[in-house]
């Protein structure tokens, strides 16, 4: 059985608990989508970018001493980019307007991502091409 169904479900309770969460997605640590609910935005792409970020959250994180990435939070004019580790080896993004609570965002997706983090950890490895 594919966890991306399951993925999925989570992604969309995480949008009926957020007000004003525009979309998420997951993905590998390494930018591949695993499942996606965004509307009008490139998953692919955004995977890519999110890869890209979290490599530079976790230089960040290391280089002062603050420990291995969790999250990290991007604002700009029309609202927010959130990036939260799930499991050991994929990523939860969320986007949010500008009008999103964020500390119910960091409670809710936290959450989401450790049951997101159990569903990749626990399915198989994918086989390298």
């Amino acid at each position: 059985m594919t966890i991306q169904p399951r993925v999925r479900d989570e992604l969309h309770a995480l949008r009926d608990q957020v007000r004003h969460l525009r979309g998420g997605m997951v993905a590998s640590a390494d930018g591949m989508v695993i499942a996606h609910d965004l509307r009008n935005i490139e998953p692919d792409a955004l995977a890519a970018l999110t890869a890209a970020a979290i490599g530079v959250a976790k230089r960040l994180t290391e280089a002062t001493g603050q420990g291995g990435f969790e999250e990290t939070l991007t604002r700009g004019t029309h609202g927010y980019v959130a990036a939260y580790a799930a499991g050991a080896r994929a990523v939860l993004t969320t986007v949010g307007g500008p009008e999103i609570n964020v500390g119910r965002l960091h409670l809710r997706a936290r959450q989401a991502a450790e049951r997101i983090g159990a569903l990749v950890d626990e399915a198989p490895a994918p086989e390298p091409s």
